[in-house]
């Protein structure tokens, strides 16, 4: 978790954060006088470091509050913390906005293609 005030700071930290590590930043939350905290999972080196990077990016942008980062936390946490995500994939599953798109669809093709090498994508 990295704490930040003021939003800017906060998307700056996740961004750095995310390119620094192989890591997810899930879902994020606001609390009173501009307080917000992100939410980043990943194997435990790989939030260290990328926690270690956002924060650096949290001071330099605005002001860093705290950061936290729980190894392997108890699923209860997990599932705590990643309700608003829950809330927020809507009716049967459906994925929240953002970063699924193109690649995907490029992987969904390149198996159809494998399966059925050819095969056009018409139907006869």
């Amino acid at each position: 978790m990295i704490e930040t005030v003021g939003f800017p700071a906060l998307v700056a930290a996740a961004d750095a954060a995310a390119k620094a590590a192989d890591v997810r930043c899930v879902t994020y939350q606001g609390a009173d006088a501009g307080i917000v905290t992100i939410y980043i999972v990943g194997d435990v080196a790989s939030v260290s470091a990328a926690v270690t990077v956002g924060e650096a990016e949290a001071r330099r942008i605005g002001q860093l509050r705290h950061s936290q980062v729980i190894p392997r936390p108890d699923q209860t946490v997990l599932q705590m913390v990643l309700q608003r995500l829950d809330k927020k994939k809507g009716p049967a599953g459906a994925k929240p906005a953002g970063r699924s798109t193109s690649k995907e669809t490029a992987d969904k093709q390149n198996n159809a293609k494998k399966e059925n090498p050819n095969e056009t994508g018409k139907e006869e």
